[in-house]
């Protein structure tokens, strides 16, 4: 039992983490239909901005988790507007591609300012030891859960009251009516890359946290993609649920099974699974086109 609770918290973590990045990924494809490859490079920029300035020039973490959100939006608006904006009324393969390129030149970078050697993370978040009837966890992985939980309502908040998330929403559902009220469709594709980036970023920061500065960090962009199409690509309850069954199975795997090898293609094997019974995901919006 002790076991079980262990791993469960240990899986909720990395649901967590899967959370916050499924989030960006499945803003990015509601506003826009674009499918972002490139989500888990952003979670390494994130990850690796933080440790520019907490580690390397040292301000205070509250202000390096800022400014590392800051330039992280920055980042999302200049892609939307250089890369993607241009590719609107391409192919769809076109744009994949581009992300495709896109997460291999965002990596590129990080390797050439940073190297490609793992560094040590500043941690900013306390790794006490804290039993919960007879499992032990560290208060990093509880704080990684509660940090995650509260950016998720915070956005559940933004997309209910606030006007540019009532905008996205809008634009979610239909471009066509969106455009015919005046919601500017440019603008919320702008929103929705900087708030994609900023969820990648705080996913990065906890990572780091709890582990270490690594470019093997983007890996998480692949393992998020079971992520949302289990939960569907277009729908946020539906990446949150998802996050949480694919974060529980690989710590059940690993911790059941023993090599752990098993935990690296389970979630490739719940895709594969759900690809075949339900190819919309648990929450996805099925589209019957007739013809």
């Amino acid at each position: 039992m002790d076991k079980f609770l262990q791993l469960t918290l240990t899986g909720l973590t990395s649901g967590a983490v899967y959370a916050l990045v499924a989030l960006g990924f499945v803003l990015i494809y509601k506003s826009s239909d674009v499918i972002n490859f490139a989500q888990g490079e952003f979670l390494l920029i994130g990850a690796y901005l933080a440790y520019f300035f907490l580690g390397q020039l040292g301000v205070h973490w509250s202000i390096g988790v800022i400014l590392t959100i800051i330039v992280a939006a920055a980042m999302g608006v200049i892609i939307e507007r250089l890369v993607l904006r241009p590719l609107i009324g391409e192919p769809i393969i076109s744009v994949i591609m581009v992300t495709i390129g896109l997460a291999s030149l965002l990596k590129a970078i990080v390797g050439g300012i940073w190297g490609t050697n793992p560094q040590v993370f500043p941690a900013f978040i306390p790794k006490n030891e804290v039993h919960i009837f007879n499992a032990v966890v560290t208060t990093d992985k509880l704080w990684a859960i509660v940090i995650a939980l509260a950016f998720l309502v915070i956005f559940t908040l933004f997309f209910r009251y606030n006007k540019e998330g009532v905008a996205m929403r809008a634009v979610a559902d239909d471009q066509q009516a969106a455009l015919s009220v005046g919601i500017s469709v440019q603008k919320i594709f702008a929103w929705a890359w900087s708030i994609a980036a900023i969820t990648a970023a705080v996913a990065g920061i906890i990572v780091a946290n709890v582990l270490e500065v690594s470019p093997n960090l983007s890996g998480v962009g692949l393992r998020v993609f079971p992520v949302v199409i289990l939960g569907g690509l277009d729908s946020i309850p539906g990446a949150l649920v998802g996050a949480a069954i694919i974060g529980l199975l690989e710590a059940y795997a690993g911790g059941y099974v023993g090599d752990g090898s098993l935990a690296q293609v389970i979630s490739y094997i719940v895709l594969v699974i759900i690809l075949m019974i339900r190819p919309y995901g648990l929450f996805g919006k099925e589209i019957i086109e007739r013809v």
